[in-house]
């Protein structure tokens, strides 16, 4: 009886079993890295949940973005997140954002999208 189920709906094995490699493929590149090569790939990840977390919650909201790019980060990188403690992912963001802010300082169209507050000349 299973064996009819198996060949009945072979595809879906085919197709699960495709899934799930392709999960641990990506599991495997990402904690194939060397440490500083992990460090820098979540480093530049930051920059942008930083910019993200500016656009939906605006200014003036400090300790709530942080909260939501750790949110952010605990889904997007679950093992580094165990291994990270939060004094150092706060020194992360802290650099992220100061990046940001020089970037939204010179980039006009940049800033119009995030903060929606400047006039930009096409």
């Amino acid at each position: 009886m299973k064996m009819m189920w198996m060949v009945e709906n072979w595809f879906l094995v085919v197709a699960l079993a495709a899934v799930l490699g392709g999960i641990g493929l990506a599991i495997y590149r990402f904690t194939g890295m060397p440490t500083k090569k992990q460090v820098e790939t979540i480093k530049e990840w930051l920059l942008y949940a930083c910019i993200e977390a500016e656009k939906e919650l605006g200014s003036g909201t400090g300790e709530i973005k942080l909260r939501y790019v750790y949110d952010l980060f605990i889904a997007r990188f679950p093992s580094a997140a165990k291994m990270v403690p939060f004094a150092l992912f706060s020194l992360w963001v802290k650099s992220a954002v100061d990046e940001m802010k020089a970037i939204l300082s010179t980039n006009e169209k940049l800033r119009s999208l995030v903060v929606g507050d400047v006039n930009v000349k096409n």
